[in-house]
Formats: structure tokens, C-alpha cells, sequence
């Protein structure tokens, strides 16, 4: 696929096949994402590739922490609550997957499957765990990181391997850390959950919608 096709025809895959991706596979995404852009070409990133047991340690664990209760303990500073227009895209593609999935507004158990099917990183075969350099400060580095998850999620999709940026996957940072034997000097930051694409499964027909360009760029000191 060309570049615009990769770009255009991306989407978020929340149902996977379990059909397992070979090693050499993501050595070849994981290569193209290093491509991306850091500050001074710091590369703070690193990426903790999970599959098999351990991965379902993580799905057991954050399940399990979620119906308990636990309050979620992620490793970086967390926004608030949307508000605004922001709000609304976030209430819209909600509407939008839950539409897709059947799920009624007033449906709690429907409701609560989806939120743990986050938790367990949507079932999905592998989960690349995004983290950074713990020395380095300033919010630099979360640039950085996305500019690698985004080629992440590119790579894959070129390669016919959906993926989800998912931070409810690491929402319990601590059963990440102790099943992914995730170093003290990496902080987690997000994680991707990967795997081909079911195609039977309604959600991942789902295509959020995208503000115009012209609604996104301010031009200064052109023509017209």
C-alpha cells in the first residue's frame, strides 16, 4: 500500500483473530516505527512486545484489580475529565461503537464487557507496551512517544495487522509491570494491542470521523 492508502484506510481494531504474529513480522513494524521523529534524537522510547502467558497474566490481573475495585495507577501525569467539544468526540464515536456493537444505553452488562475487553487488551494476540527513559523530564518526551506509536500503528496496518492504542491496558501499571518484567528506569506511558483484524466483528467497521483541514490549520501570509 502507498502512503495515503495506509493513512486513509487505518482504523482502530478492537477484535482481533487469534492467530499468533510471527517474530520477524513486528522486529520489521518495530523497525519502521523507530523511524520517527525524536527531540535531539533522543529515542526515549522502548517497547515491551507481550504475548502468550504473560500477556494473559496481564488480561487476569487488570480484570480482576478492575471488578475489585482498585483505582486505576498509570505511571504519568492524567487529564481530567473532557469537557466541551472535546467531550463530544468522545461521546460521539462511543455512540458510534456502541451502535455497531448493539449495545443499549440502559444494557449495564453489555456495558461493562466492553469496558473489560479493554482491560484485557480487546483479547488481542500481542501488546506492545510503550515506556520511556525515566530521567528524562519534561513533557518532550510524550511527543516523542507518540510520534513512535503512531508509526506503530502505521507499520502494522501496511503489513494487514490491525491495532488499538489502548491506555485502559495499562491503566494497572503494576500487573504490567511484575508479568512484563518492565525495568525501574522505564516508565509506562501507554500500550498497543495487535493482531490481524476480524473482520466479523462489527467494531472494526467503525471509521471515527476527522475535522476538515481547513478547520484545523490557521494560514498566516498566504494569497487567498
Amino acid at each position: 500500500m502507498d502512503f495515503d492508502t495506509v493513512v486513509r484506510g487505518r482504523r482502530s481494531t478492537r477484535g482481533f483473530k487469534p492467530d499468533p504474529i510471527p517474530k520477524e513480522t513486528l522486529l520489521e513494524i518495530i523497525e519502521l516505527a523507530s523511524r520517527a521523529p525524536s527531540s535531539m534524537n533522543t529515542q526515549p522510547w522502548h517497547l515491551h512486545v507481550i504475548s502468550g502467558e504473560p500477556l494473559d497474566r496481564i488480561r487476569e490481573g487488570n480484570t480482576k484489580n478492575n471488578l475489585a475495585g482498585v483505582p486505576p495507577s498509570r505511571e504519568f501525569r492524567v487529564e481530567g475529565k473532557y469537557e466541551g467539544v472535546h467531550r463530544q468526540r468522545q461521546v460521539d464515536i462511543a455512540i458510534q461503537l456502541f451502535e455497531a456493537m448493539g449495545i443499549e444505553r440502559h444494557d449495564k452488562e453489555k456495558r461493562q464487557d466492553w469496558v473489560l475487553r479493554g482491560f484485557r487488551q480487546f483479547d488481542a494476540p500481542v501488546s506492545v507496551i510503550v515506556a520511556y527513559d525515566k530521567e528524562l523530564q519534561g513533557d518532550i518526551r510524550h511527543f516523542d512517544l507518540g510520534a513512535i506509536t503512531y508509526g506503530l500503528v502505521l507499520a502494522a496496518w501496511s503489513r494487514g495487522i490491525g491495532a488499538v492504542i489502548n491506555s485502559q491496558g495499562i491503566m494497572q501499571s503494576p500487573v504490567v509491570r511484575e508479568n512484563a518484567g518492565i525495568p525501574e528506569n522505564h516508565v509506562i506511558q501507554t500500550a498497543v494491542a495487535m493482531g490481524y483484524p476480524d473482520d466479523s466483528f462489527p467494531a472494526n467497521a467503525v471509521v471515527s470521523t476527522r475535522r476538515p483541514a481547513e478547520e484545523v490549520a490557521t494560514f498566516i501570509g498566504f494569497e487567498g
